[in-house]
């Protein structure tokens, strides 16, 4: 671990009450509802709680350990939004730019739109989109672009599945998922609905066109060397596998197997396509230090990584009232209505009207293979957890987690 662990008395934290997140997270390992799991939690800059439970891979019952490393899929997110405001710092690109300046292939894209059809059903027909895609469109996630598997919008999912788009694109070249992306119809116009997708993967391949380097030589390079992130990257050594942390074979929420190509990448292997919406690894020591790089300011131990107003930005609602949002950014990651969405992160926008503890400001996004963090600003905190549990039960343990953490503060 980076940093030691503080008292958390020192900080405003309740000692006692952070024990109540082990004796949960315990109780649900001893039920077979959670191979073991990672937290840590930091206050005003030290780390107050850091606890490893239950197993790292149910099939040797190997120990979990602070170090072990888990597959953070959407993650990743937060990490190439920080890789494009460098580029944007250092005036090698603008977020109002259109996509096709770096990607000509999106220079006309067509959108699959809905409309009524016969006895309630719906139809679509093909339109050009009314205006360019922007960078800013794929940071906010009002592209157009969605995981076709998941849509709703049925000629984008036909069009997804015959064109091999995956919902983590590594076995694709970053040439062959733009060209394969550009072929299938947006879901909406662009700048007019917030739907969760594919957006980030496209600016991953954008940044190595803008950077002249692979996603995953920029990112250490910048990102992750700077703050000491050595567990971070998108694939891992010989000397790291022992300590890549596995799920349950079978999901024992939902019967579903989980240890299946795209529910579970093979950490070990180095994918064709480094996949800036779902394909990094980390620990929650590193996470932690990219959480705090935010927290800071975009600073860290004297290393400047971005500006306090990019950050600022990263860290803003961008959505208001002018993108539509039939379902939020809390309701999708979380089930909880109250938050709009930054670059790259959910952002909440108000201390109530949300369904879990937090401030104005607050800041969290997570994975679909268990993984979560968020940061409150306002009160100087970050909770990292890391879990490999790719089922249904994720979204329990992103509010759970808050409920025991919030509970904890003191003063």
């Amino acid at each position: 671990m980076s940093r030691p662990v503080a008292r958390p008395g020192q900080h405003g934290i309740s000692a006692q009450r952070l024990q109540r997140i082990d004796q949960v997270l315990s109780a649900d390992i001893a039920a077979g509802q959670l191979p073991g799991a990672v937290v840590l939690v930091a206050r005003r800059g030290c780390i107050v709680h850091a606890t490893a439970l239950g197993v790292q891979d149910p099939a040797t019952v190997s120990p979990m350990e602070i170090g072990s490393i888990f597959r953070i899929f959407s993650m990743t997110k937060p990490f190439t939004s920080v890789a494009v405001l460098m580029l944007m710092e250092e005036g090698r690109l603008q977020l109002s730019d259109p996509v096709s300046e770096f990607v000509p292939q999106f220079r006309a894209p067509m959108v699959s739109v809905a409309q009524p059809g016969p006895n309630g059903t719906l139809d679509h027909r093909m339109a050009p989109a009314a205006r360019a895609i922007t960078l800013h469109d794929l940071l906010t996630h009002g592209s157009g672009l969605t995981y076709g598997e998941r849509s709703a919008n049925a000629p984008v999912r036909v069009a997804h599945a015959r064109l091999g788009i995956a919902v983590n694109p590594r076995e694709l070249s970053p040439a062959e998922f733009v060209d394969r992306l550009a072929q299938a119809p947006l879901a909406h116009q662009p700048a007019s609905t917030w739907d969760y997708g594919l957006s980030t993967d496209l600016l991953g391949a954008i940044v190595e066109t803008v950077a002249g380097e692979s996603l995953g030589r920029f990112l250490a390079a910048r990102l992750f060397e700077p703050p000491g992130m050595t567990d971070t990257g998108f694939h891992v050594g010989p000397a790291q596998t022992a300590r890549i942390a596995q799920p349950f074979a079978i999901d024992p929420v939902s019967g579903e197997t989980l240890r299946i190509p795209g529910q579970v990448f093979d950490a070990a292997v180095k994918p064709r396509m480094e996949s800036g919406g779902a394909g990094a690894l980390s620990t929650a020591a590193d996470y932690y230090r990219f959480a705090q790089m935010l927290l800071r300011g975009g600073e860290l131990d004297g290393e400047r990584v971005l500006s306090r107003s990019s950050v600022n930005l990263m860290t803003s609602d961008h959505l208001g009232t002018r993108i539509a949002t039939p379902v939020t950014p809390g309701d999708a990651a979380m089930q909880s209505p109250g938050y709009g969405f930054g670059l790259g992160v959910a952002v909440r926008l108000a201390d109530g009207f949300a369904l879990v503890p937090g401030s104005a400001g607050d800041f969290f996004w997570s994975g679909t293979a268990g993984t979560s963090f968020f940061v409150d600003p306002k009160l100087q905190l970050i909770t990292i957890f890391m879990a490999q549990a790719p089922g249904p039960s994720r979204l329990r343990y992103r509010r759970l987690m808050r409920q025991l953490v919030y509970r904890s503060i003191a003063d």
